[in-house]
């Protein structure tokens, strides 16, 4: 007998969780495409490693952020962007960069942690103020948030350059290798999208993270059995915050600098687009959007012109594809995903008929 099995990884045979572990439940198609990525360099350019895989990864892992607030919390915060991009910020001040009368030119083993706990600790906060209100409110207090380290980092020029930012924030050498080369980098945003994608599986079938289920599906029932709801919330703000500044430390490298630009409220809002887009019912949803997003971002300027339309508005494209894919499905790419598997299991595989009910 078949055994099926959700998102978070239950066995509706048994009633049980599978282990994160379990490598024989992993689908065939997933080892499939984990090959290509491990040999894509092979027979890939730079340009699709770097600016293509490499941006999608980076985006992929913020928006990885929001999906685990979203999709098991039930949180919808615009902030992740600017958790990102104060760890960039920290990454570019700390370390080494272009503005040498600013950054403080310490060693990669001391700002990296130092630049993911400041952002933690923004995130956390950010999650503090915003766990005391509910749906709509949430979106606008971590746009508030958002929309004010956007300001501040562009007219504070003794600690955040202003409007110009940081240039030349390079990854350390390691190893002997150039980590901003193009196969390097890939490598690189790879290894941590995979990581960020396994923790946030772990994490969701740890106890902690079935309680904030229980916290996103009935949050009295679980406050009446003793567990504190807004805690719940805060730690999985500051868990969310460790993702987004690990996404955050690689957009520096990968642009090389960070500028207020990076962290406006378009940004903001393009990340929770990736996160709808691919889906928040299971963590390879970000990803699959970000892939999307960067396609559309980065061909939608040449598709317009080839057809006699204006370049520029090539973000009319990428908001006509969301609302295609919202509107066909709000579940995202996955939902159709899943709506095709559950319409081709219902068809009789001779025929291709709808099966009758016995």
């Amino acid at each position: 007998m078949a055994v099926t099995e959700n998102p978070n990884g239950l066995d509706t045979r048994t009633g049980s969780f599978a282990p994160w572990f379990d490598l024989s439940r992993i689908p065939a198609a997933y080892w499939a495409i984990g090959a290509i990525l491990l040999i894509m360099p092979a027979f890939t350019g730079d340009f699709v490693l770097f600016q293509i895989f490499g941006w999608a990864f980076i985006l992929g892992t913020i928006a990885l952020s929001l999906t685990f607030l979203g999709g098991y919390g039930g949180m919808v915060s615009l902030a992740q962007m600017s958790i990102a991009g104060v760890a960039a910020y920290m990454t570019a001040i700390l370390g080494t960069s272009g503005i040498s009368n600013i950054s403080l030119g310490w060693p990669w083993w001391l700002y990296l942690p130092v630049a993911i706990l400041v952002a933690v600790a923004f995130g956390t906060i950010t999650g503090a103020l915003a766990v005391r209100t509910e749906g709509i409110y949430t979106i606008m207090i971590t746009l508030a948030i958002a929309t004010a380290f956007f300001y501040f980092c562009r007219q504070n020029y003794v600690i955040f350059n202003g409007f110009s930012g940081f240039n030349q924030v390079l990854p350390p050498h390691l190893f002997g290798v150039d980590w901003r080369d193009p196969i390097p980098f890939y490598y690189l945003a790879l290894f941590w999208a995979v990581a960020a994608y396994l923790l946030v599986l772990y994490v969701s079938r740890s106890p902690f993270g079935l309680a904030l289920q229980g916290v996103r599906d009935n949050p009295r029932r679980m406050a009446a059995l003793g567990f504190n709801v807004n805690m719940h919330r805060v730690a999985a703000y500051a868990f969310a915050s460790v993702i987004a500044a690990v996404g955050g430390i690689l957009l520096v490298w990968l642009n090389s600098g960070i500028s207020p630009g990076a962290i406006s409220v378009g940004p903001a809002i393009d990340i929770l687009v990736i996160a709808v887009v691919g889906g928040l019912r299971h963590p390879i949803g970000p990803f699959i959007g970000a892939i999307i997003y960067v396609l559309l971002r980065t061909f939608a300027l040449d598709a317009l012109v080839s057809v006699g339309l204006a370049g520029e508005r090539f973000q009319l494209l990428i908001g006509v594809g969301f609302l295609v894919i919202v509107f066909w499905s709000p579940d995202g790419v996955l939902g159709l995903w899943a709506r095709w598997r559950e319409r081709a299991r219902s068809r009789d595989p001779l025929t291709g008929r709808p099966r009758e009910d016995v």
